[in-house]
């Protein structure tokens, strides 16, 4: 299957926005290595790259300059990309419309200001949500003068088009994910998480080295687990940073740390 590709260096970031935002959005079919227990196995080396001297980006999916209509997305989850951002540099404001857009920290901090009159600084273990809704435009910038940035940007489909565009974030204690599946997205804002206009759940944990988890994907669900950083073995395969996993069978996923390991299970219906 034809894998088309264009030169990310001749991309500005403006550029890479626009070229996402009008990508035409498109559930894919997830043809990816299978493991012997029917796991979809997508492997960080395979994913799509974006290298703008400032910005270092890596695709679970298509994205900007980066196609292939093999990972188009998986069920409403369309965007993983995994970024790291140079110190004052970032994202310009730039617009956005239906989606769900969600911002995790691993290291350093990101600053947000947005449309609705929202501003914030996130650093690590904060968890952000943008509804983008009828139309909402935003920057993303590294404040430090310093320190490169490591974040997660995440989209999901939402199940309502035309909301009031809005803005939540909140703060995951590392104790609360620690050797544990911590919901950080849901449905419905709790304490500790934020809310989507989708049928997604998100759970993050923070595993030390050599530690289980367990975690059953019921029928009629579908999951994708992605590593941030760290090592796991999951049902006998292992995945190292950048990794990920999905089902769409009634599983029992069994994971185990090799090291210390920051992770996220996506549960979607």
């Amino acid at each position: 299957m034809k894998i088309h590709r264009r030169s990310a260096f001749s991309l500005t970031a403006a550029g890479l926005i626009h070229i996402a935002a009008q990508s035409k959005i498109t559930l894919g079919h997830d043809t990816t290595k299978r493991d012997p227990a029917e796991l979809l196995v997508r492997q960080a080396a395979e994913r799509g790259h974006t290298d703008l001297g400032w910005l270092k980006s890596y695709h679970s999916f298509s994205f900007g300059g980066y196609y292939d209509q093999r990972h188009m997305g998986f069920r409403s989850l369309r965007v993983i990309n995994d970024d790291k951002i140079s110190a004052r540099r970032g994202f310009p404001t730039h617009p956005h419309k239906d989606m769900e857009i969600i911002s995790y920290v691993l290291d350093g901090a990101l600053q947000h200001k947005d449309s609705t009159g929202q501003g914030a600084i996130i650093t690590p273990d904060d968890i952000q949500m943008m509804s983008a809704g009828t139309g909402i435009t935003h920057s993303e910038y590294n404040p430090s003068r310093t320190e490169s940035n490591h974040f997660l940007q995440i989209w999901i489909q939402p199940a309502m088009r035309g909301v009031q565009p809005r803005y939540s974030d909140a703060k995951v204690r590392a104790a609360d994910k620690r050797n544990r599946w911590k919901q950080i997205v849901g449905p419905d804002r709790r304490q500790g998480r934020v809310a989507v206009y989708q049928d997604a759940n998100i759970f993050a944990t923070k595993l030390d080295a050599e530690q289980e988890l367990s975690y059953v994907v019921e029928r009629g669900r579908h999951g994708w687990l992605q590593v941030a950083r760290g090592s796991l073995i999951v049902n006998g395969t292992q995945l190292r940073p950048g990794d990920a996993i999905a089902t769409s069978k009634a599983t029992h996923l069994h994971v185990v740390s090799e090291k210390d390991t920051d992770a996220l299970l996506f549960d979607l219906g």
